[in-house]
């Protein structure tokens, strides 16, 4: 015999309490992101296709492609010896052979750090370095996990997974991203990290948030209400405990810290994610304190999140970067790694003496970087960069009848480094939209996306006199795409919109979708390299900045 267990009744105080606990979660925008299959299989969805599109036919290019000549040897020798080794010149036919180790017996003057190019040296360990599958499989993954990234971070920051699957997909079928995802060069895997860090710190603002509600409602129940913000004496004292929120360890600031101190172990500019996601951070804990009435909310979030933010974010990416040079500090063929001793400026005491002399080494690296001013054909304004006006060439061979399986009188193979223009144009427009509303409406979700084109695009805006070049671009890409899914997800308007006009919205978002689709794959040949007839290249030569 079965019997049926009924739900307890729930008392009027239980009501209540949730009710209060509801009101606080509401005034700190604490809302549930429960598990979701449909979400999970979405994301997995465009995760897969972004993973198709970057393993097809990914070795079909046997020679090293534009910067592929320095990080891909770079990273092979690092595997090897630990640190960058001077090659002979013009020494990539012997590499592209299959003669892999035949550098020098000296370390190279190089001028970014190693993370990215052990990222590189990964996969030469896993696929050999005498084959192109070797040299770009591990950049292909991160691209690949960027999409899904993407994906799921969009549904966290907008709170809706129509959004964050727009997202994925725009980044997954977007030329700009897939050209970097198919050859080995560090920008995209300093946007890797800076996204893995922007997502872990979107998580923790949530756990921030929803441990902050809870403690006011129990202040709120028990009577011990805070005063509101205004009310205090102007005294700096840091309230009674009781009243005060305390977030205890943080880990996914940790968590950011160390994909910020990757990032910076990539490239430098990783250092302008850093600056910008600590001061976000900040600022998001003391809007919620604020918004949560809590007393004294600016002196107590700069002594109890902001000092400790510092600490965890700037303090464990000083720490890692410092790791990456552990190849550097370990042997003895780095370059410059006995400066110190070898030019009468050493100590005697051998740490001392290797931190010096790594400093004098990034000293020479900037300046090498900020007087980096000599013509190059494919240089570009960084106002141009979303627009898409100078595109940087990667790869062109030109083939007659017969040649390749060329079988017309004359073929082109081309990788060029163009983004969907149908993304980056209506990014670029997204993008004011977006600067519009967080402006106008003080959105948050707005300004969170937008902090990421501050920190990867902005900087750039200071250094127009010097040879920079558009595929820079795909640092902040994931943002931009974030902003183009925000401004569509508006079109489609809210799940308890007018159903009319939702079905208007979506119809209008499903059919740009389709054409933003389609418009790759007409691209497609000239993102992988595929020989076709120059006529067909030259109509996908939309602007004369193009060729």
């Amino acid at each position: 015999m079965h019997t049926q267990e009924r739900a307890r009744p729930r008392s009027v105080a239980e009501v209540e309490d949730d009710a209060v606990l509801d009101s606080h979660r509401s005034r700190l925008k604490v809302m549930d992101l429960p598990f979701s299959r449909p979400a999970w299989a979405g994301a997995l969805a465009v995760f897969a296709l972004a993973l198709v599109l970057r393993l097809w036919g990914l070795g079909s290019i046997t020679e090293l492609i534009f910067d592929e000549t320095y990080y891909v040897k770079d990273g092979y020798a690092l595997t090897q010896e630990g640190v960058e080794m001077a090659w002979p010149d013009e020494h990539d036919a012997v590499f592209e052979r299959g003669e892999v180790d035949t550098y020098e017996d000296r370390g190279a003057y190089v001028v970014h750090p190693s993370a990215g190019k052990w990222v590189i040296g990964a996969g030469t360990m896993l696929l050999g370095a005498d084959n192109p599958w070797g040299w770009r499989i591990s950049v292909a993954v991160l691209g690949s996990l960027s999409v899904l990234m993407t994906a799921r971070i969009g549904r966290r920051l907008f709170r809706s997974t129509t959004v964050g699957l727009i997202a994925g997909l725009l980044l997954a079928v977007d030329g700009m991203h897939l050209v970097h995802s198919r050859t080995s060069l560090l920008d995209l895997v300093l946007m890797f990290f800076a996204l893995a860090a922007f997502g872990a710190l979107l998580i923790d603002r949530d756990h921030f948030r929803e441990g902050l509600a809870l403690h006011t409602a129990r202040l709120h129940l028990a009577a011990v209400t805070p005063q509101p913000t205004g009310s205090a004496t102007g005294s700096r004292a840091i309230p009674h405990p009781g009243t005060t929120y305390r977030a205890g360890l943080r880990p996914w600031r940790l968590v950011a810290g160390v994909m910020l101190g990757l990032a910076c172990s990539v490239k430098w500019s990783g250092i302008y994610f850093l600056a910008v996601f600590g001061i976000m951070t900040v600022l998001w804990d003391w809007w919620a304190r604020r918004t949560a009435g809590q007393r004294s909310w600016a002196w107590v979030g700069l002594v109890r999140d902001a000092i400790p933010a510092f600490f965890a974010m700037v303090g464990t990416a000083v720490v890692v970067y410092v790791a990456s040079w552990a190849g550097w500090f370990a042997g003895d063929k780095g370059y410059y790694r006995h400066w110190a001793s070898e030019e009468g400026h050493g100590t005697g005491f051998g740490p001392l003496d290797a931190l010096a002399s790594l400093w004098h080494y990034h000293r020479q690296a900037y300046d090498f970087h900020i007087g980096l001013d000599s013509e190059h054909p494919y240089m570009a304004d960084p106002w141009g960069w979303t627009l898409m006006l100078r595109p940087t060439n990667f790869y062109y061979r030109g083939y007659e009848y017969g040649e390749q399986g060329c079988e017309v009188a004359n073929c082109s193979s081309h990788i060029l480094s163009v983004g969907n223009p149908l993304i980056w144009w209506l990014g670029t427009l997204a993008l004011l939209i977006t600067v519009m509303l967080a402006i106008r409406f003080r959105d948050g979700r707005a300004w969170a996306a937008l902090a990421g084109i501050a920190a990867g695009y902005l900087p750039w805006m200071l250094y127009a006199d010097r040879t920079i070049f558009t595929f820079y671009a795909v640092v902040f890409e994931p943002w931009l795409v974030l902003c183009l899914a925000y401004v569509l997800g508006l079109v489609i308007g809210k799940r308890d919109a007018d159903p009319d006009r939702r079905l208007a919205g979506g119809l209008f978002a499903g059919s740009l979708l389709t054409l933003i689709v389609l418009v790759s794959a007409f691209f497609w040949p000239i993102w992988t390299g595929q020989v076709i007839d120059t006529e067909q290249w030259q109509w996908r030569m939309w602007l004369p900045g193009w060729t």
